[in-house]
């Protein structure tokens, strides 16, 4: 039903916010003019402004030997074929003060959005956006603390994060190329700075893109089926990955890395929905993680998905 909700409203041109649980099996459509009503707010900002603020959070994170034993179960799959990189993600129970609300108005980032008293997320990384006609999607893969000596030139030349960046982006110019003709790769590997909490990290992002037809806005509901789990925070190659994070993650990913995004009448933007809180009956949980490679070390895989768990 969700899928063609976005079809009718986008071949209107009626503006309209949608979001999608990771699995894309439960979809959410809301025309604009609905959103006060339901309690939802987002904000979609490419140049916002910096607030600094305290940080509230308490982690309560699970430990290295029970994400070691997930880990070594996921290089058994790698080593065994069935995956060449994987998602890994876990949840944190978390404790604040603030509000769901409060949370998101103090946070910093390009994507935010706040539904009712169930979730917030705050997001650095785009999904997909589409501007007369053409799609573009910026997978982001490898961080690391900006303030470590030579961090930048670290970073691009580790080959671990190479490989993982790689296989990401021909994860995405595939699935593009399901939905869009003359997919190319704009840009490769540049960095960005992310306030992460109290520290600032490097994030590595690429850029790709395609031509859609013309009609785009009749179908659109089925090219953001097409292009779900999107693949940045899922695997390679996606159905046998998906089968894995399943058996291995042993939780519900829910609506976190799942994506949202604002169709304003003609051209659409989206974000996907890492950096998450849920409110699960009282108890905030943070929901993060990282991609796995053959040449991922636990212990380094274990501290990402902790440095992820922040107040931006």
């Amino acid at each position: 039903m969700g899928f063609k909700k976005v079809n009718a409203l986008a071949k209107e041109g009626i503006p309209f916010l949608v979001f999608s649980d990771f699995k894309a099996k439960r979809v959410e459509v809301y025309p604009l003019k609905d959103l006060e009503k339901n309690d939802i707010e987002f904000s979609i900002c490419e140049e916002y402004s910096y607030k600094e603020h305290s940080h509230f959070l308490q982690k309560s994170p699970l430990s290295f030997e029970q994400y070691h034993k997930k880990f070594l179960k996921i290089i058994e799959k790698i080593e065994a074929g069935e995956t060449y990189i994987l998602n890994l993600t876990q949840q944190t129970p978390i404790e604040s003060e603030l509000s769901l609300k409060e949370i998101y108005t103090l946070a910093n980032a390009h994507y935010k959005l706040r539904v009712r008293d169930e979730f917030v997320c705050f997001s650095p990384e785009k999904f997909i956006q589409i501007q007369e006609n053409r799609i573009h999607t910026f997978p982001m893969k490898g961080t690391i603390d900006a303030s470590l000596p030579n961090a930048k030139a670290k970073i691009l030349a580790d080959e671990k994060e190479m490989a993982e960046h790689i296989m990401i982006v021909d994860l995405l110019r595939n699935d593009l190329s399901i939905v869009a003709q003359n997919v190319k790769v704009n840009r490769f590997r540049y960095v960005q700075k992310i306030n992460a909490g109290e520290k600032e990290l490097l994030q590595v992002s690429s850029h790709i893109s395609g031509e859609l037809n013309t009609s785009w806005r009749e179908e659109f509901g089925e090219i953001l089926k097409a292009l779900l789990p999107a693949g940045s925070i899922s695997g390679a190659p996606k159905k046998s990955t998906l089968d894995i994070i399943e058996e291995v993650e042993k939780y519900e990913r829910g609506f976190f890395s799942g994506i949202f995004g604002i169709f304003d009448g003609k051209n659409f933007d989206s974000g996907v929905m890492i950096r998450f809180i849920e409110n699960s009956s009282g108890q905030y949980i943070y929901k993060s993680g990282g991609g796995i490679t053959l040449d991922s070390k636990p212990d380094l895989e274990y501290q990402e998905l902790l440095d992820k768990v922040y107040l931006p």
